[in-house]
């Protein structure tokens, strides 16, 4: 696949895609994403691009590309391109290298970036290890949470989507055990706020309908099994529902996830991270799509983790589904 094969109009929107961590399958994806014909986006990869040449070679696929420059970023050509970041230790698949911590936080940043300055129409941004971010010295939770500090949001929203079904969390990564005391009901009414603004501005949903879990079991029933939904997120709801918007809840999890309970609804607000994922992943995993709401870009983002026992084995047959989806949500979501 040379080149020249792979020009494109110029009217076609420019995805900066921030590869990740080197020595998971974030490399494998990039490369083979390279392959899809029927991309409807020109993406940039954000990454060093000896490890994507290598990793290519070692899944025996070919690799063409254009070299991205930053300083002149509106004479791509090709629908892929490569913003070269060095890393700074060799990279070896499955084999974590804190030095190469600070690489990856680099390429996120510069993609973010230009995703804020307009240059990339959105930030797709493929699997991290929180973990050696961590050991590194740097404190770092998540793509998230970094991102909110990058641009300074005091706030965002986490939103899953898979298959038919968008899921939101009320609080993300988190110990269970400070679930309860996250959830005051101005942290939960902004929460609220943010999420049904996007699904009108972002996602052209006139009228958002959102159903909103409780947190204990059969949503505290009645006081019995938890008091906050009484103190809590129930207030909250009425305060939104005040407003006019079609904010319904607590509804007992358990239940609330079933297919006659979502008749009609356009999302779901979790309380906690494993309430709503699962269900989820359960039935999309491989091809859901997490989406940060509240930040001045599009960003989202594959739903799985960095996979290091699958890095660069060409046997692993590694789908790209999730990445696919990612791509196609952030072209479909308007800028607001």
């Amino acid at each position: 696949m040379s080149i020249s094969d792979l020009m494109i109009s110029n009217s076609q929107k420019l995805i900066g895609l921030s590869v990740g961590e080197p020595a998971g399958i974030g490399p494998d994806l990039a490369v083979l994403i390279a392959q899809e014909q029927d991309l409807k986006a020109r993406l940039v990869l954000c990454a060093d691009k000896n490890v994507l040449i290598e990793r290519a070679s070692l899944l025996g696929i070919p690799f063409q590309f254009e070299e991205f420059n930053p300083h002149n970023p509106h004479q791509l050509r090709s629908h892929i391109a490569v913003w070269h970041h060095p890393c700074r230790a060799p990279v070896v698949p499955g084999t974590l290298n804190v030095l190469n911590a600070n690489y990856v936080l680099q390429a996120l940043t510069n993609a973010a970036q230009y995703t804020h300055q307009g240059i990339f129409h959105a930030l797709v941004t493929g699997p991290i290890q929180k973990s050696i971010i961590e050991e590194s010295g740097i404190v770092f939770t998540g793509h998230t949470e970094y991102l909110a500090q990058q641009f300074s949001v005091p706030k965002v929203v986490m939103l899953l989507v898979g298959g038919k079904l968008r899921v939101a969390l009320a609080t993300t990564h988190i110990p269970l055990k400070d679930v309860s005391q996250s959830i005051t009901e101005d942290n939960l009414f902004s929460t609220l706020q943010i999420l049904h603004r996007e699904l009108k501005t972002k996602f052209n949903i006139t009228e958002p309908r959102i159903k909103v879990a409780g947190l204990n079991p059969h949503a505290g029933e009645e006081g019995h099994l938890g008091d906050e939904e009484i103190r809590v997120i129930s207030p909250t709801i009425q305060r939104c529902q005040l407003l006019g918007q079609h904010i319904e809840g607590p509804f007992s999890a358990d239940t609330l996830f079933l297919e006659e309970s979502l008749q009609g609804v356009d999302c779901v607000l979790a309380m906690y991270h494993d309430q709503g994922l699962p269900v989820l992943k359960t039935t999309s995993f491989g091809k859901g799509v997490n989406i940060t709401l509240g930040l001045p870009i599009i960003r989202t983002s594959v739903d799985h983790g960095t996979a290091l026992s699958l890095a660069g084995k060409k046997e692993a047959h590694i789908d790209v589904g999730s990445l696919k989806e990612a791509i196609d949500t952030a072209l479909h979501m308007n800028h607001k």
